[in-house]
């Protein structure tokens, strides 16, 4: 697969979710995002209303994580935690799904929750996070189904906290469990240009990373790839 840096960067959401990351930090992802025109910068909640005003006349989304990082708690706290998000700008929510209640079978429990988060989000983007480090295949294509069915958007792999991140295996089982248009985010372990090539290649449309500048950078050095 060939790309050059700026449509490489289209696909890259520019990631910051560090507990100990700050308002210096987050300025500095979204000055980076700008420069680099990247898709969006993706921060913790309570980042929204900071990022959104140092991207203030970009054309720069804000993506806010919801249920971070590990979609344990409450389906009423995500709902809420949408809502707040919506209100404080965020263009984009990435919800992590309850991984031990998909674990257990309990389809219409995961299902409820995503179409809560969802109808929150206000006809807003919605990732959902499945952590496909923890399940297994079929738990995954399961996961997908509950997915398209809830009115989300995306099905996204990792979250970056988990024991494992996105894997070339997981994107193409991604793709083929949700279909050609339906959206797929690789999260998790991206850090350089040849790996980020190859899981558009596998069918990701979007990319969660920390390291979207020195990916396009690199493309840029070899002149494209």
């Amino acid at each position: 697969m060939s790309l050059l840096p700026a449509q490489l960067a289209a696909f890259i959401d520019h990631t910051l979710l560090k507990p100990d990351a700050g308002a210096k930090q987050i300025q500095r992802l979204c000055v980076e995002a700008v420069e680099h025109q990247f898709f969006s910068v993706c921060v913790n909640g309570s980042w929204v209303v900071a990022a959104r005003d140092f991207l203030d006349g970009s054309e720069v989304k804000v993506v806010s994580t919801v249920g971070f990082p590990f979609g344990a708690m409450a389906g009423d706290v995500k709902r809420f935690e949408t809502e707040t998000a919506i209100d404080d700008g965020a263009h984009e929510i990435d919800m992590v799904l309850n991984i031990a209640r998909l674990k257990a079978g309990e389809d219409k429990f995961v299902y409820r929750e995503i179409v809560d988060v969802v109808e929150a989000a206000d006809e807003r983007t919605v990732k959902v996070i499945i952590e496909t480090c923890l399940l297994t295949d079929a738990e995954k294509i399961r996961a997908c189904q509950l997915i398209v069915e809830s009115g989300a958007h995306f099905v996204k792999t990792s979250t970056g906290f988990g024991t494992g991140g996105a894997t070339i295996a997981d994107v193409k089982l991604l793709r083929e469990a949700v279909g050609p248009k339906f959206g797929v985010k690789a999260a998790g372990g991206l850090r350089d240009a040849q790996t980020a090539l190859a899981v558009i290649a596998a069918g990701a449309t979007r990319l969660g990373t920390s390291s979207g500048v020195a990916m396009v950078m690199e493309l840029a050095a070899s002149g494209g790839a």
